[in-house]
């Protein structure tokens, strides 16, 4: 295979100045803002959303759909931008956001929505995985701290003003012409115009363009074979687990995926996920923990603002702020860990207590009831976001640490796609989990509560027909119901209890499940090798090697020796230990 081409010369220093980079943060901040912001005005109002569309027990393909595509196409844009450079790929990325968000907000159904949250996804992948790319580009790892606060800025705001704007905005039943859930997705047009124009203008990282292959055959098998095995995990419940047609989904998955490997192998260094960063035991740890920490995160807290908006009785504004002790959890422990990382270069201990106290936070939120208050709710959110807050950016440093700087944009996307595609995996199975045991207990409470005279009077009473209707339906088996949880606003509290008691005993199981599976990350998380972390930025690593390796063709003496030297300023773990 040949080498690859330059084709373009750069500055060899990679220094940039203090001014530079918050002109370049600037960009990046509002990109991550727009991915920020819709994640959680879009939970706060799904509830509404849902019910306006009927489709409550369909609204994980809106979600599901959603992180497919932001999964699958993280890979492609970590690619790409480290061969022709991160600004173009960015602006991409924020347009296509914006044309999936306009057209989510034209939504008739719940399956128009899920179609058109899926090209808002493909856009989604992009803002959040280039942002730490370039992060990493233009800041030593040991120094990032010293901007993190600017990080955690973002995404306070965007946890207060996301679920206010959320509830306020699907609580209007029209605004400007339009439905007013609506514009929970319109309202990103304006600050996404804003974001382009300020995009173009300052981000401006140095970059050095090299011609490879686009591994195409290799993103379109990824993109199938998850896609294949995400469908069985959402539609399983309703196909049949052992069907003949699920087994169909399996094995296509299974067989996609593998074709995948074998492509990634032939194609080597072309390739979309190369697999020669998988002989690095620090990536390979924090790949694993990403995945399985992303499916426990997305599993866990799925939940959260449908407990407290059916179960509470919380508006959507409400249920959004009531969250907020999990967000102050990630906030706050995320900055810490970052100054005592950036003072100490040490690491390792944070995903080990990160993961433990997730355990117990997720252990916790599976004894609530519907009698639960929110005061002893709070300190679980909180740990359940501290717990984040010690693992999510951490596993990131380690990724971006582990490999060489050449290989940036790649590998911070692994991050982001193992992370993410965990989350695809937890929010499709534990919203089936959720769903399915919500039918199940709801159904059997009915039942035994129509023994009741109490029950049986209320179910009589005229004012209560709208309630009394959806309860027959469910106590008979069906789950039709579900789709269109208003009826709750409507009727005496004795017929609402068994409804409210099923809900929560349903998201017991997911809590219960979801701290299972966070189990072997713990575990894991003792393995994570520590490695010592770079004092230089992705740029001036790859400055180096280029210098080292236009000493080598120039026939330099002292080319193996600078060489050597810059695989290792960018190569982490593996290139210290050899």
């Amino acid at each position: 295979m040949a080498e690859p081409r330059a084709v373009a010369a750069e500055p060899t220093s990679g220094r940039l100045t203090h001014q530079q980079i918050l002109l370049i943060l600037s960009g990046l901040l509002l990109g991550m803002f727009l991915a920020a912001l819709d994640q959680t005005i879009v939970s706060a109002a799904m509830r509404t959303i849902a019910d306006r569309l009927n489709g409550q027990t369909n609204q994980a393909w809106a979600t599901t759909a959603y992180l497919v595509t932001s999964t699958v196409s993280t890979p492609l844009y970590g690619k790409l931008s480290d061969m022709y450079g991160r600004k173009k790929f960015y602006l991409f990325a924020i347009s296509i956001f914006l044309v999936g968000s306009m057209l989510s907000g034209m939504a008739n159904s719940m399956e128009q929505l899920a179609a058109f949250r899926a090209v808002q996804g493909l856009g989604a992948g992009g803002l959040m995985a280039l942002a730490f790319a370039i992060i990493g580009d233009i800041l030593p790892p040991r120094d990032r701290a010293k901007y993190q606060g600017y990080f955690m800025a973002v995404f306070g705001i965007s946890s207060v003003a996301g679920p206010v704007l959320g509830g306020l905005l699907a609580g209007q039943d029209h605004l400007l012409g339009f439905d007013g859930w609506r514009w929970v997705f319109y309202v990103n047009l304006p600050i996404g115009i804003v974001a382009l124009a300020v995009v173009s203008r300052f981000l401006n990282v140095p970059h050095v363009r090299t011609e490879h292959k686009v591994d195409y055959l290799g993103a379109a098998t990824l993109v199938l074979g998850i896609t294949s095995l995400l469908l069985v995990a959402e539609q399983g419940r309703t196909w049949g687990w052992g069907s003949g047609k699920s087994v169909t989904y399996y094995v296509l998955g299974a067989v996609l995926l593998i074709a995948f490997v074998l492509i990634e192998r032939r194609v080597g260094d072309e390739a979309i996920l190369p697999l020669k960063m998988f002989r690095s035991p620090v990536f390979n740890v924090a790949s694993l923990m990403n995945f399985i920490l992303g499916m426990g995160m997305f599993g866990g807290i799925i939940c959260l603002p449908l407990y407290m908006q059916i179960v509470k009785g919380f508006s959507p504004t409400e249920s959004g702020l009531s969250l907020l002790p999990m967000m102050v959890g990630i906030m706050s422990v995320s900055m810490t860990s970052g100054i005592l990382t950036s003072r100490t270069g040490r690491y390792k201990i944070f995903p080990i207590i990160g993961t433990a106290i997730l355990i117990v936070a997720l252990l916790g939120l599976s004894r609530i009831s519907a009698e639960t208050s929110y005061l002893q709710l709070a300190p679980l959110m909180l740990l359940l976001g501290a717990g984040l807050g010690a693992c999510m950016q951490t596993l990131v440093l380690a990724t971006q640490n582990s490999v060489p700087a050449s290989q940036m944009g790649v590998a911070t996307a692994s991050a982001a796609f193992f992370r993410s595609m965990g989350g695809t995996f937890g929010t499709a199975i534990f919203l089936t989990i959720f769903f399915s045991g919500a039918a199940r207990h709801v159904g059997s409470n009915v039942r035994a509560a129509e023994q009741t005279p109490d029950f049986q009077a209320a179910l009589r009473d005229p004012a209560n027909g709208v309630i009394a209707r959806a309860l027959r339906a469910l106590s008979g088996g069906s789950t039709s119901q579900l789709n269109d949880t208003s009826f709750l606003n409507h009727g005496a509290q004795v017929l609402r209890d068994p409804f409210l008691t099923g809900f929560a005993q349903s998201m017991d199981r997911v809590f219960l499940v979801a701290a299972f599976v966070v189990l072997p990350a713990f575990l894991l998380s003792f393995f994570l090798k520590e490695v010592k972390l770079r004092q230089e930025s992705g740029l001036e690593a790859q400055a180096a090697e280029r210098a080292a390796a236009a000493a080598a063709v120039a026939g330099n003496p002292a080319a193996q020796v600078d060489e050597r030297t810059a695989e290792q300023l960018g190569a982490g773990a593996d290139a210290r230990s050899r």
